[in-house]
């Protein structure tokens, strides 16, 4: 394939707002967004290529020729559709109408257009195979547009969290072993540094002392990185990493595919993507000058990092605290950091070691979707909240610091949460699908974290599966297995425009957004459970406001029948107000309140008079 010239950053700017429906804002005077906690944020991740087509000028990138080489196809899952930067921007009413204060968006550096065996190619829409990490991928816009985006969102309050990846690249560089080899993992014993293609080869980077020892002087040693393969890289994509030093496959592990498990999580290559030597010296400088740039340049608020589980503790020690040095000399106090470290357990303890040893302020809470399915969905005992609220000591930081974990029902990898209910309950109705996602959505806005709302998630998507079948278009869309799909709340399909502000779900993350931002216990405040079984039914948790201890009941029916249970609370509680849901007028007793909720029904109330 072909580069054209890039545009000029004025000129795209300029086609950016000849197409964007409103203007701009200007960056506010007013940063006081700035010291919201993270725990105060209302989240909502979105691919950017699957949200608006703002301006269908740039929907072929940088690149001319066909699908396989811009990677344009609305018809394919898998290959760009045309939502871009200003689309986003074009969007920010709908979003601050849901009740968001945060925007995390899926990668958008410039990625390698199209990859994968002839046949069975797919696209970078997604932003996970990067070449160029310094500018957004052309599809998407400029780096103009881009500090647009950011100022608009900012002069309404909005944060920006950014997704990026630092351990891997495009898939770029070959092996000329690896066709008959399949690109199997080939290990540091079997293949140490000290030999050319194995332990018997001849020696080679005399004097260097594995990758344990990271010092610049040990890795001035390690020259030739043919150790396990042989690194070929096709001359046309030899330049085409940016910063250059990415082109050296000096700064790669070489080592093959990744299996996921034991020595190769953290050395092999991610679903062949090229995986960066994270030990060395230069990837981990590297990596710190190309993410603080963003941070000065941009004024962005945070980060979520991908696939951070395969990369050694030791570049998150260094990375991680040079990006809050960063943003805190650029006026940024809550930068907010998180990991992604994939688990299906709603035991948080795997997670959380991911806080105490590499040093990440907060990781995704892959521990509270698991715990939500598996109560909201699967129909298990209420018993597996509170042992998953119990983990909540397990973190850097205990209790309090589990506030700032971002928590979330589905995502763009694991599928939607609609999906899973499918999966979990056969022949289950769209009306039963409907009340189980309002009362799971209850649950993500009110319970402790930082809610996470999936992108669609608030116009009833209901996807096929996992991964390209979670990830449809907001925009009208002409991809057939979406198109066929089934919503929940709507008569609308995926065909048409789905930015719907009387859908329900919509309106329900909107009250609870408004409820949750107006009530300061229900971000900040310490949560105390209250109630829970072995079967699914009553669970009940108390949250409290951080400046006068005002206590708040959070009361959940998970089952699909109707429950009653007394749940217990402070003993000073006498009355309560209704925020959402249906409360009781007052305690049946000091330290008891009887609550009866339909089936999956829930009630939000707040201690409006306590004793003296």
């Amino acid at each position: 394939m072909k580069l054209k010239a890039a545009l000029p950053l004025i000129a795209l700017a300029a086609s950016a707002c000849a197409h964007a429906q409103n203007p701009a804002p200007a960056a506010p005077a007013d940063t006081s967004f700035r010291d919201r906690a993270p725990s105060e944020e209302i989240v909502y991740f979105v691919l950017p290529d699957r949200f608006e087509n703002g301006d269908t000028s740039n929907d072929l990138g940088d690149f001319t020729g066909g699908p396989l080489d811009h990677g344009f196809d609305p018809t394919h899952k898998g290959f760009f559709h045309g939502g871009d930067l200003a689309g986003l921007t074009q969007r920010l009413d709908y979003l601050e109408g849901l009740g968001v204060t945060a925007i995390w968006f899926a990668p958008i550096f410039q990625n390698k257009p199209v990859q994968g065996p002839e046949g069975n190619e797919s696209a970078g829409y997604h932003g996970y195979w990067v070449t160029d990490f310094t500018r957004p991928d052309g599809h998407f816009g400029s780096r103009a547009e881009f500090k647009a985006f950011v100022d608009a969102a900012h002069a309404r309050g909005m944060k920006v969290y950014m997704d990026i990846i630092t351990n891997h690249t495009a898939d770029v560089i070959r092996y000329a072993e690896g066709d008959e080899t399949g690109y199997a993992y080939r290990s540091k014993g079997d293949f140490p540094y000290s030999r050319k293609g194995g332990i018997d080869g001849p020696a080679i980077n005399e004097g260097f002392a594995g990758d344990e020892d990271r010092s610049e002087a040990n890795f001035a040693k390690l020259t030739d990185p043919s150790y396990a393969y042989t690194p070929v890289v096709p001359a046309a994509e030899r330049q085409v990493k940016v910063p250059a030093w990415l082109n050296d496959p000096i700064y790669y592990h070489n080592r093959g595919d990744t299996t996921f498990t034991g020595e190769s999580s953290r050395q092999g290559d991610f679903v062949g993507l090229d995986d960066l030597f994270t030990e060395h010296p230069r990837v981990v400088e590297g990596m710190i000058d190309i993410y603080a740039g963003w941070i000065r340049d941009t004024g962005i608020d945070g980060f979520r990092v991908d696939t951070a589980r395969h990369v050694n503790p030791e570049f998150w020690q260094k990375f991680v605290p040079a990006m809050l040095e960063t943003a805190k000399a650029a006026g940024i106090p809550n930068f907010h950091i998180f990991g992604e470290v994939y688990r299906d357990d709603h035991d948080n303890g795997y997670i959380a070691q991911y806080t105490r040893r590499d040093g990440f302020p907060a990781v995704l809470d892959f521990a509270f979707q698991q715990g939500i399915r598996e109560t909201v969905s699967m129909g298990k005992g209420t018993y597996i909240l509170n042992e998953l609220f119990d983990g909540d000591v397990l973190y850097e930081g205990g209790e309090e610091a589990a506030l700032g974990m971002p928590t979330f029902l589905g995502n763009h990898d694991m599928g939607r949460f609609t999906t899973m209910l499918r999966w979990d309950n056969a022949d289950i109705s769209t009306d039963e699908m409907l009340a189980r996602t309002k009362l799971a959505h209850a649950m993500l806005l009110t319970l402790r974290g930082s809610p996470v709302i999936y992108y669609g998630a608030e116009q009833g998507f209901v996807g096929d599966g996992n991964d390209q079948a979670a990830r449809e278009d907001m925009f009208p869309s002409r991809t057939d297995s979406y198109n066929d799909n089934t919503l929940i709340g709507t008569d609308a399909t995926t065909a048409v425009s789905n930015f719907d502000t009387a859908h329900p779900l919509y309106r329900l993350i909107a009250e609870l957004s408004e409820v949750r931002r107006a009530h300061d216990a229900l971000s900040r405040g310490r949560q105390v459970v209250r109630h829970y079984g072995q079967e699914a039914g009553i669970f009940a948790a108390s949250r409290f406001d951080p400046e006068d201890g005002r206590e708040y009941l959070l009361v959940f029916n998970t089952s699909g029948e109707t429950q009653s249970a007394n749940v217990s609370l402070g003993y000073d509680a006498r009355s309560f107000e209704t925020l959402s849901g249906t409360c009781p007028a007052a305690v049946s007793a000091p330290g008891s309140a009887a609550f009866t909720l339909p089936a999956f029904g829930w009630a939000v109330c707040r201690v409006s008079e306590r004793a003296e």
